[in-house]
């Protein structure tokens, strides 16, 4: 008998060890009016959103995760055009004959029978809605003066679950547009020096719209410890940090 229950408790211990290693990705949940949404912070400025039957990917990159063993689209977001942003390989891994790909101009070029979204227009897909929000540098430029991020050309998303709007800033700067948001349940902030926003600069944006969630994604090196700092006192945004160098 006593050997019978040492071999049950190998296997279950086997199987419960495969299974964390089958889910090496951080997750969250967000109850909405219309069930839960399941948040995998897969790294970089990559997300999936598990809502009911449908799911969504937010800027599938191949380098941080194998997409043959992640769950094929139904929605994918692509914000812009960077490589790290728009990843073919990772795309076509993806992404089926269903699948509705959302994305701007300038991803379209390379991207064929996707949804076109311009700064400032919002869609229903697969009864999601969808609104795309400015995403561009005021401050941080390269050596010719141009931003890394120009006016009008990338996206941010806000997506509605429920009653739950989740804010995909995408790589963006806290800028004016920003800062008018309202009613975000979940913000997802870049961080990523020098592309994107320093701490000071996400604690202003979240300052101003106040989220009830910030999640610092993309942030690379950044010491996110800074952030916890300059919003010690901000307590109506509960900051939360996980794994999304």
């Amino acid at each position: 008998m006593g050997r019978i229950c040492l071999l049950l408790l190998f296997f279950i211990m086997v199987f419960t060890l495969s299974t964390a290693a089958e889910e090496p990705y951080e997750t969250d949940i967000i109850k909405t009016s219309a069930g839960d949404l399941k948040i995998t912070l897969i790294g970089h400025g990559t997300l999936m959103f598990t809502f009911g039957n449908e799911i969504i990917h937010v800027d599938p990159f191949a380098k941080v995760a194998d997409y043959e063993k992640l769950p094929k689209a139904d929605v994918i977001l692509i914000t812009h055009e960077h490589h790290d942003h728009l990843d073919l390989k990772a795309l076509t891994l993806v992404r089926t004959e269903k699948t509705k790909v959302v994305l701007t101009e300038a991803c379209s070029k390379q991207v064929k029978n996707g949804i076109i979204m311009k700064n400032g227009e919002v869609q229903t897909v697969n009864g999601l809605k969808i609104e795309a929000i400015p995403a561009y540098n005021l401050v941080h430029k390269r050596d010719n003066g141009q931003p890394f991020h120009p006016k009008g050309v990338g996206n941010g998303y806000i997506i509605t679950f429920g009653n739950k709007r989740m804010y995909v800033a995408g790589d963006t700067e806290n800028i004016p547009e920003m800062k008018l948001l309202q009613e975000i349940d979940c913000a997802f902030l870049p961080m990523n020096l020098p592309y994107t926003m320093t701490p000071e600069m996400v604690a202003n944006a979240a300052e101003a719209f106040r989220p009830k969630i910030l999640y610092p994604y993309h942030f690379g090196s950044t010491d996110t410890s800074q952030l916890l700092r300059l919003l010690q006192d901000q307590k109506a945004v509960e900051v939360r940090i996980r794994n999304m160098k």
